[in-house]
């Protein structure tokens, strides 16, 4: 699947579906090297958008 250059910054609608489909269950390393964006931007959209880390993929790292 070939990915349209966007304009730097802006993300597209199926960059916002993917990361809402993907960033539950998924390193957020993983998540920004499919979408071809720094992790750190990854990050920040995703928690402007109030998305959040499944209970089961926290567990799986150790973590509660």
């Amino acid at each position: 699947m070939a990915r349209k250059k966007a304009i730097k910054g802006l993300w597209t609608k199926s960059d916002v579906s993917l990361l809402k489909k993907l960033f539950p269950n998924n390193p957020t390393a993983k998540i920004a090297a499919k979408l071809g964006r720094p992790t750190d931007a990854v990050k920040k959209k995703a928690s402007r958008m109030g998305l959040r880390k499944s209970r089961r993929y926290m567990k799986s790292l150790g973590r509660a």
